[in-house]
């Protein structure tokens, strides 16, 4: 005890008058946190001495890593020669200074150690000491909290640096980790590049690969600009982009999750969990953002603090210099929080881009796994609406995770600043926080409840649409569109109904947000003066700030709980489609020996290509008691190289059949073996888009001698010489291009190409004419390339029934005989009929045999002029066109068309007149002030606070008008561009749908229609917030100090001449972000309608590089995207931290007692660059109403 009353001789305790105690904030949380660090960098040390370092690290950060704790060492060296003159001079201290300032020196000193003994990257850049160092810094805050509250300027001054230091070596070492590079090259590398020269460069010789050049290029998005300047000089196209980062490879971003899925899986002790998952996957990297979030908002009220050391400071006159150096931190501490604001957002950005990135490539592997009967739980529309918006919906958990603790962490302590202003008349305020908690819990449930039904609707909307475009030329043949219009009308009348109910009840959360923060300051205030405290300046533009940073986490904590309602609700809808059984083969083996035989004579293992044994399947995916099963149950044996003709009546099963070897359908009972390679042609041809040599190659390496006898044997070669374009010629979607013929003809030249061990083939020959089905029988199926292989073919041609070995009966669902064709004719009365059926046809076939294409074109084919050299020329699918420069002043006049001039005109005059009575409440507000300040009250208290009632009463009702009128009008619109587009589309030529893909259609239906249902209004409601608030704080200056006016105008040129330098780029982007989507919706539609044929090829890894390549593109263009926004973010940012500077000197310098330049000041620089925010993404937003106004 005697011990601690001489190191802590004021108060031994935890907590004294003023708080935590000094003793306990240096003795505990300094002292004993600096011990934590000493030993932390000994025991790492200790177990890597023997290690070196194996990164190299830019020189300027490594000259950054070790002058910073060289400043460190000298500031602790500095504090304990303070301590030892003030020992000398009679004024000691207490020995829990001594302790902290000696353990602060000792800290720095062993990290300066370490550096010299080479173990820069190895400890200082360990992940435990990373996150000690931010974790570290928090334990400083009381003390910090402390030695600001003895208003000592210098002190004050002194503490702000050791604590910026800690920040910055923080930042420093997370930073040196993240983006250091291996250090050892191969010789080869080291023969070809420089020692300074990366492996690896982007575009414009910017950022290579996330390895940055110097603190600036990463700080400041200097990497962008190349692609700025670009945008400002011509229209950006794809390879203007700048690369992406080795960690967004979207390859690697989607084996990280998939491994993290995988894991889940095989959990057996729980279901699987998609966000279990991505916490495994993403968790650590996002737990380290949210320690940068931490710091960032506590960082946000360093602002009302100073201020209100500022104003105590004018009010008292005094001509000291303390008053620049707190005008200047001022400024200095909104400098800081930009560059950590905008750091937080572009790695929360990448992030989230990252996510989006493994999630849809995890989709689309899934729908490359799951057999056709298992994917049948889900509609089409469904599982299109799982990439087009539930993915981005789950990324958006990124945002949402960290909000939900910020946000009332945020309003914590801006409540706790409150209660040190105004002691428990903040309680009134809180007590409207808490009334209001019950209601937006229920707003959440109902908007949760209504948006997982509009969900369904949409997926049934989406679907019905696929449909009507798969099969426009029918509809269009029948006359059907109106009827089949009025069919998706209806759904889309469903889908509008849940989107009111979310729009409305947003429109009570907006009235609730808007309205809190001023009911809060009358409550607060009038409660403060009704207990006998009087106003003054510094209380109440202290308050009038804390309650600013009040309103945007009170704005924004209903749409985050939203925001994770929906994110939750469609991770439980891609967990159910992510767990479904994947397609499985070769589900039991039979025996070595033998499995059983239909006739005397065994049959070995190793001559067997199909066995199926007593197998029962069906397309039904649920547990029924009662399936309908379509094969039940069948024996067969397929030995090897064997041509087998399935015949049977339509329905009898031969499809099915295939299918059961291929494991698309649910196996019920019984087993299904095949061995060797397959290639399948469905009965409907399936063929990609693009040119008919990628159909043929299917992701197989050229062999042009094999490919020529290929396109020969399936009769392709006449065809292909009178293409313009030759094989390179492109087929279009779903081979419109092409004859049905044609496209028979293609997919089994594909299948023959892949050189497969058992063919496929479902009735082929059906699909083209009588002379070219022959041909195709001798020359391919019968022909040398496939003489030697496994043939199963389903068909009716009579020709190749006689010509195979092996002849499967099938009658309804079951194999009704297997035998040879000369046993065949006489087996039954059902073979008969369909024999004499088929018959009709040999003696054409007879008399076409002997037909021969003429010579001159037989010269050609046989010369090979049919095919295309890589350099020739090459016909190709016509990319989506998109609009030049900027957004044209028709589509706003268009959406303000949708939503009615009425409306229009309504919502922006209420927005005028809330914004009106809003500045009448924070003048009625200043003059009360004012007036108690000079003691010449010339009202009653209550007049006062009635009047302000009447200002908070007319700022609700305006809020209200403005809500709900926004909301009527955004549904409006959207109703009317639905319609619009469907009518316009429904009347479109049939040209127009060859021209333009499936996908591309889709996404404007499902996307870009979603962005002006939802995104759209919301945005636009935000900009008018901005824009009027701007416009009311104008109004104010003008009347108050319209000098500062033109004293601002040299700053609004720079802010304008940012805007137009970053508009045209930020247009720009957006467009081709939206054209990168179409390739990849479309490759999505494609790959559900030929998934069973591409997994029958087992060709799942080659399409899903390719979609992983078109998310390659679209990943550029948001990351471009991403990059260019928070340049210009952070330059706004640090132009108003400037403004807010050089106001605050002007204050100090030219005023005595009186601040002329009050918070609205820098109200006015934050709504001013909410502003330029908002405009760039109407500008953004309107895009997608550009595009759907394209059509």
């Amino acid at each position: 005890m005697e011990l601690m009353k001489r190191v802590c001789p004021e108060s031994p305790y935890v907590w004294d008058s003023n708080g935590v105690s000094q003793c306990f904030s240096n003795l505990v949380l300094g002292f004993g946190a600096n011990i934590v660090t000493i030993v932390l960098v000994a025991a790492i040390g200790a177990g890597k001495r023997s290690a070196k370092d194996g990164k190299r690290v830019p020189r300027l950060l490594t000259v950054s890593l070790h002058l910073l704790p060289a400043l460190g060492a000298s500031m602790a060296l500095f504090d304990m020669i303070v301590l030892i003159k003030k020992r000398l001079d009679s004024f000691p201290e207490p020995y829990h200074e001594w302790l902290f300032r000696f353990s602060q020196f000792s800290v720095w000193a062993t990290i300066l150690l370490v550096l010299k003994c080479g173990y820069c990257y190895v400890i200082c850049c360990n992940p435990i000491i990373c996150v000690w160092w931010m974790l570290k810094f928090i334990l400083l805050v009381p003390h910090l909290q402390r030695d600001f509250s003895s208003l000592q300027v210098l002190l004050c001054l002194k503490e702000s640096c050791s604590a910026l230091l800690d920040v910055s070596f923080a930042v420093l070492i997370n930073i040196i980790r993240t983006t250091a590079r291996p250090q050892n090259r191969s010789s080869m590398e080291e023969l070809l590049l420089p020692s300074k020269m990366d492996t690896a460069q982007g575009r414009f010789g910017g950022v290579p690969n996330g390895i940055i050049c110097n603190c600036w290029d990463l700080i400041g998005f200097k990497s962008i600009k190349p692609v700025m300047e670009c945008g400002v000089k011509r229209q950006l196209d794809f390879e203007d982009l700048l690369e992406l980062p080795i960690d967004m490879d979207p390859s690697s971003c989607h084996t990280l999750l998939l491994t993290s899925w995988k894991a889940q899986e095989r959990n057996e002790y729980s279901h699987p969990s998609l966000i279990k998952a991505i916490c495994l996957a993403y968790g650590w990297p996002y737990f380290r953002l949210g320690l940068l979030k931490v710091l960032n908002d506590c960082l946000g009220f360093a602002g009302p603090l100073l201020l209100n050391k500022l104003i105590h400071f004018l009010q008292q006159g005094s001509r000291d210099y303390d008053g620049y150096i707190l005008a200047l931190s001022l400024g200095l501490s909104s400098v800081l929080k930009s560059f950590l604001d905008t750091q937080y957002t572009f790695h929360l950005s990448k992030l989230k881009l990252k996510l989006r990135s493994s999630i849809m490539s995890l989709i689309y592997q899934k729908c490359l796994s799951v057999s056709l009967a298992e994917r049948s739980k889900f509609s089409e529309g469904e599982i299109q609406t799982f990439m087009s918006v539930d993915a981005d919906r789950v990324a958006n958990l990124c945002n949402s995770f960290h909000d939900i603790w910020s946000l009332p962490l945020q309003i914590g302590i801006a409540l706790y600043l409150l209660y040190k202003q105004v002691k428990f008349a903040f309680l009134s305020g809180i007590a409207i926080t808490i009334l209001l908690i019950p209601v937006n819990k229920w707003i959440a449930n109902v908007i949760a409840n209504a948006t997982k039904s509009m969900m369904e609707q949409k997926d049934e909307r989406v679907r019905m649409t696929a449909e009507i475009l798969t099969h426009i030329r029918t509809l269009k043949m029948y006359s059907w569109e109106l009827l089949f219009a009025s069919w998706l009308m209806k759904t889309r009348s469903e889908e509008v109904k849940y989107l009111s109910t979310r729009k409305y009840l947003d429109s009570w959360c907006v009235f609730f947000w808007a309205t809190t923060p001023t009911l809060f300051s009358l409550f607060t205030f009038g409660l403060y003066t009704l207990m006998g405290h009087q106003l003054d300046a510094a209380t109440v533009f202290t308050c009038v700030a804390l309650f600013n940073n009040l309103i945007s986490p009170l704005n924004s904590f209903p749409w985050v709980i939203n925001g994770l309602i929906d994110a939750v609700i469609s991770s439980r809808r891609l967990c159910k489609y992510l767990s479904c059984f994947e397609r499985e083969t070769n589900m039991e083996q039979p025996s070595n020996c033998s499995f059983f035989s239909s006739s005397d004579k065994q049959t070995e293992l190793q001559d067997v290509a199909v066995v199926i044994r007593d197998a029962s399947c069906t397309w039904s995916c649920h547990d029924q008691k009662e399936m309908d099963l379509v094969l039940d149950p069948v024996n067969l044996l397929i030995p090897k190289g064997l041509v087998v003709a399935v015949v049977g009546e339509v329905g009898s099963g031969k499809s099915s059949l295939l299918n059961l070897i291929l494991g698309e359908t649910r196996l019920i009972n019984g087993s299904v073996y095949q061995t060797g390679s397959i290639a399948y042609v469905p009965q409907v041809a399936w063929i990609l888009s693009g040119t008919i040599r990628d159909n043929i190659l299917f992701g197989r390496d050229y062999d042009p001698r094999r490919y020529s006898e290929v396109l020969q044997a399936c009769s392709l070669d006449f065809d292909i010489s009178r293409m313009m374009g030759g094989d390179m010629a492109s087929v279009g979607e779903k081979g419109f291009n092409l004859s049905g013929g044609q496209r028979a003809r293609l997919a089994l030249a594909r299948a023959i190409y892949h050189d497969a061990e058992i063919y496929l083939l479902d009735d082929i020959l059906s699909a083209v004419d009588v002379h070219v089905g022959f041909s195709i029988l001798h020359n391919a199926i019968l022909g040398p390339l496939m003489s030697q292989h496994t043939r199963i073919l389903c068909t009716h041609n009579f020709q190749a029934i006689s010509a195979a070995d092996l002849v499967i009966v099938m009658d309804k669902g079951r194999v009704q005989w297997v035998g040879n064709p000369t046993e065949f004719s006489c087996s039954s009365d059902v073979a008969f009929s369909t024999i004499d059926e088929l018959s009709t046809c040999s003696e054409v076939q007879r008399q076409d045999k002997k037909s021969n294409i003429s010579s001159e074109i037989q010269q050609k084919v046989s010369e090979g002029d049919f095919i295309c050299t890589p350099g020739g020329n090459q016909v190709t699918d016509e990319s989506e066109a998109r609009k030049e420069g900027k957004v044209e002043l028709t589509v706003y006049k268009s959406y303000a068309a949708f939503v009615g001039w009425f409306i229009t005109a309504l919502t922006c005059l209420s927005a005028v007149l809330m914004q009106a009575s809003r500045n009448g409440n924070d003048m009625w507000l200043s003059y009360w002030v004012d007036a108690s300040g000079r003691n010449q009250k010339a009202y009653s208290t209550n007049f006062y606070l009635a009047t302000l009632s009447l200002f908070c009463l007319a700022n609700s009702l305006l809020t209200l008008v403005r809500a709900f009128s926004f909301a009527f009008g955004g549904l409006r619109a959207a109703v009317k561009v639905h319609d619009r587009l469907l009518e316009k589309l429904i009347s479109a030529p049939i040209s127009f749908f060859d021209l333009n893909p499936t996908g591309r259609i889709i996404n404007r239906l499902s996307s870009d229609l979603y962005t002006i249902d939802d995104s759209l209004p919301f945005i636009l409601n935000i900009l008018l917030a901005n824009f009027v608030g701007l416009l009311g704080i104008a109004v104010v200056l003008s009347y108050v100090q319209v000098m500062f006016l033109f004293l601002l105008m040299p700053f609004w040129y720079i802010y304008r001449k940012l805007q137009l330098y970053y508009r045209s780029t930020s247009r720009e982007l957006r467009r081709l972000d939206s054209v990168s989507r179409s390739p990849i919706y479309a490759s999505f539609t494609e790959t559900l309608d030929g998934s069973s044929t591409i997994r029958g090829f087992k060709c799942e890894f080659f399409f899903l590089l390719k979609f992983n390549q078109h998310l390659m593109t679209y990943q550029r263009t948001s990351y471009s995207e991403v990059t260019a926004s928070l340049w210009l973010s952070l330059r706004l940012q640090l132009l108003a931290a400037f403004i807010v500077s050089f106001i605050a000197v002007m204050a100090v310098i030219g005023s005595h007692g009186y601040l002329p330049i009050s918070l609205d000041w820098l109200g006015s620089l934050i709504c001013g660059s909410n502003c330029i925010f908002t405009w760039k993404l109407l500008n953004k937003f309107h895009g997608n109403r550009e595009r759907d106004g394209f059509y």
